[in-house]
């Protein structure tokens, strides 16, 4: 996938398409597709545009394209990953990459940080750091300004809309993941992660239900291992708030060829999968809660 630089003209960093009805109260999140980097954060980049893109899930939104045929309401991100990471929480930064000013405000990074995969992304796996230099207050404030802030009152209204009308939300969260390494222990690594932050986010008897049924090309399913979800599900999911929110990551190797593009059926096909999942989620859901209005 290229990134491209984007003009002042950009009209919106957030794409937001709002439906859903009572039996389909579905909202999908895709934070990692976007495609657009502002010219002011191109300019402060030290690694060229290709090695920036790594960071993004590359068309992941095509695989979305299912589940908003069959009503469900969208918030994509159109700005790229590399101006700031919708799913880590603002103050997930490693300080050391911050100009002298900021650390003092920022705690003891956690793994991800460390790696250079906070809120703002500093560094990859062989290409060194992102960035020509620390960032400071006013970068930090520019590039959560640009996307991450929008991208999370975006979703939230969706999320408080939905509610308001049909009284329960199931919100995905899709991403897509290179492929798992191989282990001794596990010959067959899962192609399909669904993270529900351990039954905190969503009713875990979505996930368990999905991982016991038969997935497209075969492939294997995962609960929470090795992704539980991150900033997005765990700061909108409130499942006794009737808002169940899960992340889903496909393998690439599933909706991609060996060029890194996409096969438009193979997309069409996990979407399809996926909405077949997302409608069980919400029978499901609305059954559960039958029961228990009948128990009364």
């Amino acid at each position: 996938m290229t990134l491209i630089p984007a003009t002042p003209g950009l009209d919106a960093p957030v794409r937001i398409r709002l439906a859903g009805s009572a039996a389909f109260p579905v909202i999908v999140s895709v934070p990692h597709a976007g495609r657009w980097l502002p010219q002011s954060v191109a300019d402060q980049a030290r690694a060229p545009l290709p090695v920036l893109a790594r960071l993004s899930d590359p068309w992941a939104d095509l695989i979305a394209a299912p589940l908003l045929a069959a009503g469900a309401s969208l918030v994509t991100a159109r700005l790229a990953r590399a101006v700031a990471d919708c799913n880590r929480h603002e103050g997930d930064m490693d300080p050391a990459d911050l100009t002298p000013a900021l650390r003092p405000g920022f705690g003891p990074p956690g793994r991800k940080a460390r790696a250079g995969l906070g809120v703002v992304p500093t560094r990859l796996p062989g290409a060194g750091p992102l960035w020509r230099h620390p960032l400071s207050a006013a970068e930090l404030d520019q590039r959560l300004e640009a996307i991450h802030r929008p991208y999370h009152r975006a979703l939230d209204g969706a999320v408080q809309a939905m509610l308001r009308r049909c009284g329960q939300v199931v919100l995905i969260d899709l991403h897509s993941m290179p492929s798992l390494p191989i282990g001794r222990a596990d010959p067959r690594p899962a192609q399909i992660v669904l993270g529900d932050r351990f039954g905190r986010s969503a009713a875990p008897m979505l996930a368990a239900q999905t991982a016991a049924q038969a997935a497209p090309s075969q492939a294997r399913i995962a609960i929470n291992q090795p992704y539980a979800g991150g900033h997005i599900i765990e700061r909108h999911g409130r499942p006794h708030g009737g808002v169940h929110a899960v992340q889903v990551e496909f393998d690439r190797q599933l909706y991609l060829d060996g060029a890194g593009l996409p096969v438009a059926d193979r997309a069409l096909a996990l979407g399809d999968w996926l909405c077949a999942q997302a409608r069980l989620w919400c029978d499901l859901l609305a059954d559960r809660d039958a029961a228990l209005m009948a128990a009364e």
